[in-house]
Protein backbone atom coordinates (compact mmCIF):
# COMPACT_ATOMS: atom_id res chain seq x y z
CA UNK A 1 0.00 0.00 0.00
CA UNK A 2 1.46 3.06 -1.24
CA UNK A 3 1.99 5.91 1.76
CA UNK A 4 0.92 9.63 1.33
CA UNK A 5 1.40 12.49 3.81
CA UNK A 6 0.08 16.36 3.69
CA UNK A 7 1.72 19.86 4.77
CA UNK A 8 -0.91 22.73 4.91
CA UNK A 9 0.14 26.32 4.77
CA UNK A 10 -2.16 29.47 4.75
CA UNK A 11 -5.89 29.87 5.10
CA UNK A 12 -8.74 27.89 6.27
CA UNK A 13 -9.66 27.29 2.71
CA UNK A 14 -6.22 25.27 1.91
CA UNK A 15 -7.25 23.31 5.36
CA UNK A 16 -10.60 21.87 3.87
CA UNK A 17 -9.14 21.67 -0.08
CA UNK A 18 -5.81 19.33 1.78
CA UNK A 19 -9.03 17.19 3.89
CA UNK A 20 -10.33 16.81 0.19
CA UNK A 21 -7.53 15.74 -1.20
CA UNK A 22 -6.82 13.04 2.21
CA UNK A 23 -10.23 12.02 1.36
CA UNK A 24 -9.61 11.64 -2.55
CA UNK A 25 -6.52 9.13 -1.48
CA UNK A 26 -8.20 7.61 1.06
CA UNK A 27 -11.02 6.34 -1.49
CA UNK A 28 -8.05 5.04 -3.41
CA UNK A 29 -6.44 2.85 -1.16
CA UNK A 30 -3.26 4.75 -0.02
CA UNK A 31 -2.45 4.47 3.50
CA UNK A 32 -2.34 8.40 5.47
CA UNK A 33 0.91 9.19 7.49
CA UNK A 34 1.97 11.85 8.99
CA UNK A 35 4.61 14.09 7.34
CA UNK A 36 7.40 13.28 9.60
CA UNK A 37 7.42 9.88 8.26
CA UNK A 38 9.32 8.57 5.38
CA UNK A 39 6.28 8.40 2.88
CA UNK A 40 6.43 7.53 -0.86
CA UNK A 41 4.07 10.97 -1.30
CA UNK A 42 4.23 14.33 0.12
CA UNK A 43 1.69 16.60 -1.04
CA UNK A 44 2.73 20.39 -0.19
CA UNK A 45 -0.18 22.85 0.28
CA UNK A 46 0.91 26.18 -0.76
CA UNK A 47 0.68 29.87 0.36
CA UNK A 48 1.33 32.76 -1.32
CA UNK A 49 -0.25 35.39 0.31
CA UNK A 50 2.96 36.61 1.82
CA UNK A 51 6.87 35.98 1.21
CA UNK A 52 6.58 34.22 4.76
CA UNK A 53 3.96 32.06 3.24
CA UNK A 54 6.12 30.99 0.13
CA UNK A 55 9.56 30.91 1.97
CA UNK A 56 7.58 28.30 4.71
CA UNK A 57 6.34 26.41 1.77
CA UNK A 58 9.93 26.21 -0.43
CA UNK A 59 11.00 24.93 3.74
CA UNK A 60 8.82 22.49 3.35
CA UNK A 61 8.83 20.91 -0.16
CA UNK A 62 12.99 20.70 1.19
CA UNK A 63 12.17 19.25 4.49
CA UNK A 64 9.70 16.32 1.98
CA UNK A 65 12.57 15.84 0.14
CA UNK A 66 15.82 15.32 2.12
CA UNK A 67 12.95 12.60 4.29
CA UNK A 68 12.82 10.73 1.59
CA UNK A 69 15.13 11.70 -1.81
CA UNK A 70 12.72 8.89 -3.59
CA UNK A 71 9.31 9.88 -3.29
CA UNK A 72 7.27 11.96 -5.11
CA UNK A 73 6.66 15.53 -4.21
CA UNK A 74 3.68 17.14 -5.36
CA UNK A 75 3.23 20.64 -4.79
CA UNK A 76 -0.34 22.47 -5.04
CA UNK A 77 -2.13 25.57 -4.52
CA UNK A 78 -1.48 29.52 -4.37
CA UNK A 79 1.99 29.98 -4.88
CA UNK A 80 2.40 27.02 -7.57
CA UNK A 81 -0.41 28.92 -9.13
CA UNK A 82 1.91 31.76 -9.28
CA UNK A 83 5.48 30.52 -9.91
CA UNK A 84 4.73 27.00 -11.24
CA UNK A 85 8.33 27.60 -13.21
CA UNK A 86 9.85 28.59 -9.64
CA UNK A 87 8.40 25.47 -7.75
CA UNK A 88 9.24 22.97 -10.72
CA UNK A 89 13.00 23.93 -9.96
CA UNK A 90 13.00 23.12 -6.36
CA UNK A 91 14.79 20.00 -5.76
CA UNK A 92 12.43 16.77 -6.19
CA UNK A 93 9.71 18.31 -7.05
CA UNK A 94 7.80 15.81 -9.71
CA UNK A 95 4.20 16.93 -9.99
CA UNK A 96 2.98 20.74 -9.81
CA UNK A 97 -0.79 21.89 -9.34
CA UNK A 98 -2.25 24.95 -9.44
CA UNK A 99 -5.49 26.11 -8.10
CA UNK A 100 -7.76 23.83 -10.26
CA UNK A 101 -7.67 20.13 -10.84
CA UNK A 102 -7.20 19.23 -7.01
CA UNK A 103 -10.19 16.84 -7.85
CA UNK A 104 -8.01 14.79 -10.17
CA UNK A 105 -4.56 14.83 -8.02
CA UNK A 106 -4.93 11.02 -7.62
CA UNK A 107 -4.91 10.32 -11.19
CA UNK A 108 -2.45 12.96 -11.89
CA UNK A 109 -0.26 11.41 -9.15
CA UNK A 110 -0.48 7.82 -10.53
CA UNK A 111 0.25 8.95 -14.50
CA UNK A 112 3.38 10.88 -12.86
CA UNK A 113 4.43 7.49 -10.95
CA UNK A 114 3.85 5.58 -14.59
CA UNK A 115 5.90 7.80 -16.45
CA UNK A 116 8.61 9.24 -14.23
CA UNK A 117 8.65 12.57 -16.08
CA UNK A 118 8.03 15.67 -14.06
CA UNK A 119 4.34 17.25 -14.66
CA UNK A 120 3.12 20.53 -13.93
CA UNK A 121 -0.62 21.37 -14.83
CA UNK A 122 -1.17 25.11 -14.14
CA UNK A 123 -3.52 27.10 -16.71
CA UNK A 124 -4.39 30.45 -16.67
CA UNK A 125 -6.77 30.69 -13.29
CA UNK A 126 -8.23 34.27 -14.84
CA UNK A 127 -10.05 32.25 -17.16
CA UNK A 128 -11.92 29.53 -14.72
CA UNK A 129 -15.94 30.10 -14.46
CA UNK A 130 -16.74 27.02 -12.96
CA UNK A 131 -16.62 25.97 -9.51
CA UNK A 132 -14.54 22.81 -8.72
CA UNK A 133 -16.24 20.15 -6.88
CA UNK A 134 -13.93 19.04 -3.52
CA UNK A 135 -15.66 16.98 -0.96
CA UNK A 136 -15.25 16.16 2.39
CA UNK A 137 -17.00 13.80 5.43
CA UNK A 138 -14.53 13.76 7.72
CA UNK A 139 -12.37 16.03 9.56
CA UNK A 140 -9.11 15.97 11.73
CA UNK A 141 -10.99 18.02 13.89
CA UNK A 142 -13.87 15.63 15.21
CA UNK A 143 -15.85 18.24 16.63
CA UNK A 144 -15.50 21.60 13.74
CA UNK A 145 -15.59 21.16 10.27
CA UNK A 146 -14.87 23.52 7.24
CA UNK A 147 -17.32 24.16 4.30
CA UNK A 148 -16.01 25.55 1.43
CA UNK A 149 -19.06 27.73 -0.55
CA UNK A 150 -16.87 29.89 -2.91
CA UNK A 151 -13.58 30.27 -4.89
CA UNK A 152 -11.88 33.25 -6.13
CA UNK A 153 -12.28 37.21 -5.51
CA UNK A 154 -12.25 40.06 -7.89
CA UNK A 155 -11.58 43.22 -5.09
CA UNK A 156 -8.33 43.47 -6.37
CA UNK A 157 -6.91 44.88 -3.07
CA UNK A 158 -3.43 46.85 -4.49
CA UNK A 159 -1.38 44.75 -1.67
CA UNK A 160 -2.85 41.33 -2.70
CA UNK A 161 -1.55 38.93 -4.99
CA UNK A 162 -4.62 36.42 -4.42
CA UNK A 163 -6.58 37.01 -6.99
CA UNK A 164 -4.38 36.05 -9.50
CA UNK A 165 -3.99 32.68 -7.26
CA UNK A 166 -7.14 32.35 -7.38
CA UNK A 167 -8.97 33.44 -10.39
CA UNK A 168 -12.94 34.91 -10.40
CA UNK A 169 -15.56 34.66 -8.67
CA UNK A 170 -17.30 31.13 -8.57
CA UNK A 171 -19.97 29.79 -6.25
CA UNK A 172 -20.92 26.35 -4.99
CA UNK A 173 -24.40 25.62 -5.53
CA UNK A 174 -27.03 25.42 -2.50
CA UNK A 175 -27.66 21.99 -3.15
CA UNK A 176 -24.11 20.80 -3.06
CA UNK A 177 -23.37 22.65 0.21
CA UNK A 178 -26.51 21.22 1.89
CA UNK A 179 -25.11 17.36 0.65
CA UNK A 180 -21.66 18.04 1.96
CA UNK A 181 -22.97 19.55 5.29
CA UNK A 182 -25.63 16.83 6.04
CA UNK A 183 -22.89 14.26 5.22
CA UNK A 184 -20.73 15.94 8.11
CA UNK A 185 -24.03 15.76 10.06
CA UNK A 186 -24.35 12.32 10.04
CA UNK A 187 -20.57 11.59 11.27
CA UNK A 188 -21.00 13.44 13.70
CA UNK A 189 -19.71 17.00 13.49
CA UNK A 190 -22.14 19.86 15.53
CA UNK A 191 -20.00 22.86 14.09
CA UNK A 192 -19.09 23.85 10.52
CA UNK A 193 -17.27 27.13 9.30
CA UNK A 194 -18.64 28.23 5.78
CA UNK A 195 -15.24 29.20 4.21
CA UNK A 196 -14.15 30.70 0.73
CA UNK A 197 -11.39 32.84 -0.89
CA UNK A 198 -14.40 36.18 -0.63
CA UNK A 199 -17.92 34.33 0.86
CA UNK A 200 -19.36 37.65 0.91
CA UNK A 201 -19.37 37.70 -3.12
CA UNK A 202 -21.29 34.16 -3.03
CA UNK A 203 -23.53 33.83 -5.68
CA UNK A 204 -22.38 36.76 -8.19
CA UNK A 205 -22.34 34.23 -10.44
CA UNK A 206 -25.88 32.65 -9.88
CA UNK A 207 -27.71 35.06 -10.99
CA UNK A 208 -28.40 36.56 -8.29
CA UNK A 209 -28.08 34.49 -5.17
CA UNK A 210 -25.98 35.88 -2.06
CA UNK A 211 -24.64 35.45 1.08
CA UNK A 212 -27.69 34.51 2.56
CA UNK A 213 -28.60 31.72 0.21
CA UNK A 214 -25.37 29.60 1.04
CA UNK A 215 -26.27 30.28 4.87
CA UNK A 216 -30.16 29.00 5.02
CA UNK A 217 -28.73 26.09 2.68
CA UNK A 218 -26.41 24.72 5.43
CA UNK A 219 -28.69 25.85 8.20
CA UNK A 220 -31.51 23.61 7.14
CA UNK A 221 -29.67 20.41 7.77
CA UNK A 222 -30.42 18.65 11.31
CA UNK A 223 -27.60 18.17 13.36
CA UNK A 224 -26.06 20.93 12.84
CA UNK A 225 -25.78 23.08 15.85
CA UNK A 226 -23.27 25.89 15.10
CA UNK A 227 -22.62 27.88 11.54
CA UNK A 228 -19.62 29.91 12.21
CA UNK A 229 -18.85 32.74 9.21
CA UNK A 230 -15.62 33.66 7.50
CA UNK A 231 -14.29 36.16 6.94
CA UNK A 232 -16.58 38.96 5.85
CA UNK A 233 -16.48 42.75 4.70
CA UNK A 234 -18.25 45.23 6.08
CA UNK A 235 -20.64 45.69 3.12
CA UNK A 236 -21.78 42.42 3.94
CA UNK A 237 -23.69 43.67 6.85
CA UNK A 238 -26.33 45.29 5.67
CA UNK A 239 -29.75 45.94 7.80
CA UNK A 240 -31.17 42.96 5.71
CA UNK A 241 -28.35 40.67 6.36
CA UNK A 242 -27.92 41.09 10.10
CA UNK A 243 -31.39 41.01 10.65
CA UNK A 244 -31.73 37.84 8.92
CA UNK A 245 -29.11 36.06 10.39
CA UNK A 246 -30.20 37.21 14.11
CA UNK A 247 -32.97 35.01 13.61
CA UNK A 248 -31.13 31.73 13.10
CA UNK A 249 -30.10 30.22 16.29
CA UNK A 250 -27.95 28.52 14.77
CA UNK A 251 -25.17 31.42 13.86
CA UNK A 252 -22.62 31.99 16.22
CA UNK A 253 -21.80 35.41 17.47
CA UNK A 254 -18.26 35.20 16.22
CA UNK A 255 -17.49 37.70 13.32
CA UNK A 256 -14.52 38.57 11.67
CA UNK A 257 -14.72 41.75 9.86
CA UNK A 258 -11.68 42.64 7.70
CA UNK A 259 -10.61 46.30 8.44
CA UNK A 260 -6.79 46.46 7.25
CA UNK A 261 -6.57 49.82 8.49
CA UNK A 262 -8.48 52.70 10.55
CA UNK A 263 -7.53 55.07 8.35
CA UNK A 264 -9.32 56.18 5.86
CA UNK A 265 -6.93 57.56 3.60
CA UNK A 266 -4.81 54.39 3.59
CA UNK A 267 -8.10 52.42 2.95
CA UNK A 268 -8.39 54.17 -0.53
CA UNK A 269 -4.60 53.26 -1.32
CA UNK A 270 -5.34 49.88 -0.70
CA UNK A 271 -8.66 50.06 -2.62
CA UNK A 272 -10.72 48.52 -0.07
CA UNK A 273 -14.53 49.41 -0.64
CA UNK A 274 -15.46 50.95 2.60
CA UNK A 275 -14.66 54.15 4.71
CA UNK A 276 -14.21 53.94 8.68
CA UNK A 277 -17.77 55.46 8.87
CA UNK A 278 -19.02 52.70 6.95
CA UNK A 279 -17.19 49.75 8.90
CA UNK A 280 -18.61 51.54 12.08
CA UNK A 281 -21.86 51.34 11.32
CA UNK A 282 -21.68 47.59 9.90
CA UNK A 283 -20.42 46.91 13.39
CA UNK A 284 -23.20 48.53 14.93
CA UNK A 285 -25.86 46.48 13.34
CA UNK A 286 -23.98 43.65 14.67
CA UNK A 287 -23.80 44.99 18.25
CA UNK A 288 -27.68 45.87 18.08
CA UNK A 289 -28.36 42.41 17.10
CA UNK A 290 -26.42 40.15 19.33
CA UNK A 291 -25.31 40.74 22.88
CA UNK A 292 -21.86 40.58 23.25
CA UNK A 293 -20.62 39.21 19.89
CA UNK A 294 -16.80 38.63 19.11
CA UNK A 295 -15.46 40.85 16.65
CA UNK A 296 -12.36 40.05 15.22
CA UNK A 297 -10.22 41.62 12.62
CA UNK A 298 -7.15 41.95 10.57
CA UNK A 299 -4.92 45.28 10.93
CA UNK A 300 -1.73 45.89 8.55
CA UNK A 301 1.04 48.85 9.78
CA UNK A 302 3.24 50.30 7.69
CA UNK A 303 0.95 50.33 4.41
CA UNK A 304 2.99 52.31 1.84
CA UNK A 305 2.54 56.17 2.11
CA UNK A 306 1.34 55.55 6.30
CA UNK A 307 2.54 58.22 7.51
CA UNK A 308 2.58 58.21 11.84
CA UNK A 309 -0.33 60.36 11.69
CA UNK A 310 -2.34 57.66 9.44
CA UNK A 311 -0.95 55.03 11.76
CA UNK A 312 -2.48 56.73 15.51
CA UNK A 313 -5.91 57.16 13.35
CA UNK A 314 -5.82 53.38 12.90
CA UNK A 315 -4.81 52.73 16.12
CA UNK A 316 -7.33 54.95 17.63
CA UNK A 317 -9.91 53.52 15.53
CA UNK A 318 -9.27 49.66 16.30
CA UNK A 319 -9.52 50.85 20.14
CA UNK A 320 -12.85 53.01 19.03
CA UNK A 321 -14.11 50.15 18.13
CA UNK A 322 -13.22 47.70 20.86
CA UNK A 323 -12.21 44.23 18.97
CA UNK A 324 -12.54 41.22 20.70
CA UNK A 325 -8.73 40.22 18.72
CA UNK A 326 -6.80 41.35 16.30
CA UNK A 327 -4.56 39.80 13.83
CA UNK A 328 -1.93 42.30 13.41
CA UNK A 329 0.52 42.03 10.21
CA UNK A 330 3.46 44.70 9.24
CA UNK A 331 3.29 45.56 5.79
CA UNK A 332 4.76 42.89 3.27
CA UNK A 333 5.20 43.73 -0.50
CA UNK A 334 4.59 41.48 -2.60
CA UNK A 335 5.77 41.62 -6.11
CA UNK A 336 3.07 41.62 -8.94
CA UNK A 337 0.68 44.02 -7.27
CA UNK A 338 0.11 47.47 -7.17
CA UNK A 339 1.47 48.73 -3.47
CA UNK A 340 4.58 46.72 -4.39
CA UNK A 341 5.25 49.56 -7.23
CA UNK A 342 3.91 51.91 -4.91
CA UNK A 343 6.12 55.45 -3.69
CA UNK A 344 6.55 56.14 -0.14
CA UNK A 345 7.55 52.76 1.02
CA UNK A 346 7.47 52.66 4.42
CA UNK A 347 11.05 51.71 6.31
CA UNK A 348 10.86 47.65 7.51
CA UNK A 349 12.29 48.65 10.79
CA UNK A 350 9.30 51.15 11.28
CA UNK A 351 6.77 48.86 9.85
CA UNK A 352 7.55 46.37 12.52
CA UNK A 353 7.70 48.90 15.85
CA UNK A 354 4.41 49.74 14.49
CA UNK A 355 2.90 46.24 14.37
CA UNK A 356 4.25 45.90 17.97
CA UNK A 357 2.85 49.17 19.12
CA UNK A 358 -0.42 47.85 17.42
CA UNK A 359 -0.37 44.62 19.19
CA UNK A 360 0.38 45.45 22.56
CA UNK A 361 -3.13 47.70 22.36
CA UNK A 362 -5.11 44.86 20.63
CA UNK A 363 -3.76 42.39 23.38
CA UNK A 364 -5.51 45.01 26.17
CA UNK A 365 -8.55 44.93 23.69
CA UNK A 366 -8.54 40.77 23.89
CA UNK A 367 -8.34 40.70 27.88
CA UNK A 368 -10.95 43.49 29.06
CA UNK A 369 -13.50 41.13 26.42
CA UNK A 370 -12.22 38.06 28.31
CA UNK A 371 -13.22 39.38 31.49
CA UNK A 372 -16.74 40.61 30.54
CA UNK A 373 -17.80 37.03 30.70
CA UNK A 374 -16.25 36.16 34.43
CA UNK A 375 -19.35 34.98 36.38
CA UNK A 376 -21.68 34.20 33.49
CA UNK A 377 -23.20 31.16 32.09
CA UNK A 378 -22.17 29.92 28.64
CA UNK A 379 -22.55 27.26 26.59
CA UNK A 380 -19.60 25.41 25.77
CA UNK A 381 -18.71 22.76 22.45
CA UNK A 382 -15.39 20.48 23.70
CA UNK A 383 -13.41 19.29 21.55
CA UNK A 384 -10.64 17.18 23.25
CA UNK A 385 -9.29 16.10 26.75
CA UNK A 386 -6.29 18.42 26.65
CA UNK A 387 -4.82 16.18 30.47
CA UNK A 388 -6.55 13.87 32.42
CA UNK A 389 -9.71 15.30 33.63
CA UNK A 390 -9.32 18.35 31.87
CA UNK A 391 -11.23 19.56 28.31
CA UNK A 392 -11.45 21.87 26.35
CA UNK A 393 -13.83 24.09 24.32
CA UNK A 394 -15.36 26.64 22.59
CA UNK A 395 -18.11 29.09 23.17
CA UNK A 396 -20.10 30.67 20.36
CA UNK A 397 -17.84 33.58 19.95
CA UNK A 398 -14.84 31.22 19.72
CA UNK A 399 -13.60 32.06 23.39
CA UNK A 400 -11.75 28.97 24.19
CA UNK A 401 -12.99 27.70 27.62
CA UNK A 402 -10.91 24.70 29.67
CA UNK A 403 -12.80 22.86 32.36
CA UNK A 404 -12.07 20.49 35.07
CA UNK A 405 -14.34 17.69 34.99
CA UNK A 406 -14.62 13.37 35.79
CA UNK A 407 -16.64 12.43 32.66
CA UNK A 408 -15.94 12.31 29.61
CA UNK A 409 -17.48 15.41 27.48
CA UNK A 410 -15.52 15.78 24.39
CA UNK A 411 -18.05 16.46 21.27
CA UNK A 412 -20.53 17.73 23.98
CA UNK A 413 -21.82 21.15 24.56
CA UNK A 414 -22.32 21.94 28.28
CA UNK A 415 -23.39 25.06 30.03
CA UNK A 416 -20.25 26.36 32.09
CA UNK A 417 -20.31 29.03 34.75
CA UNK A 418 -16.86 31.20 33.83
CA UNK A 419 -14.67 31.76 37.06
CA UNK A 420 -11.64 33.36 35.42
CA UNK A 421 -9.27 33.56 32.72
CA UNK A 422 -5.60 32.46 31.85
CA UNK A 423 -3.77 34.30 28.59
CA UNK A 424 -7.05 33.55 26.02
CA UNK A 425 -8.17 31.18 27.74
CA UNK A 426 -11.62 31.27 30.34
CA UNK A 427 -11.58 29.05 33.35
CA UNK A 428 -15.27 27.51 33.97
CA UNK A 429 -17.09 24.76 36.24
CA UNK A 430 -19.86 22.94 35.17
Amino acid sequence: MKTVAFCTLGCKVNQYETEAMITLFKDKGYEIKSFDDICDIYVINTCTVTLTGERKSRQMIGRAHKKNPDALIVVVGCYSQVAPEKVKKLPGVSLVIGTKERARIVELVEHTMRSKEPQVRVNDIMKERSYEELWISTYEDKTRAFVKIEEGCTEFCSYCIIPYARGPVRSRSEESITKEVTALAQNGYKEIVLTGIHIGSYGKDLGGKTLLDAIKAAACVDGIERIRLGSVEPRVLTDEFVSEICKMDKICDHFHVSLQSGCDSTLRRMNRKYSTDEYQAAIARLRAAFPTPAITTDIITGFPGETEADFHSSLEFMKKIAFSEVHVFPYSPREGTKAAMMDNQVPKQVREERARIMIAEAQKLHQEYLSSFVGKRREVLFEREVASGEYEGHMTNYIKVRVKYDKNIAHKIENVTLTGFDKSTMIGEI
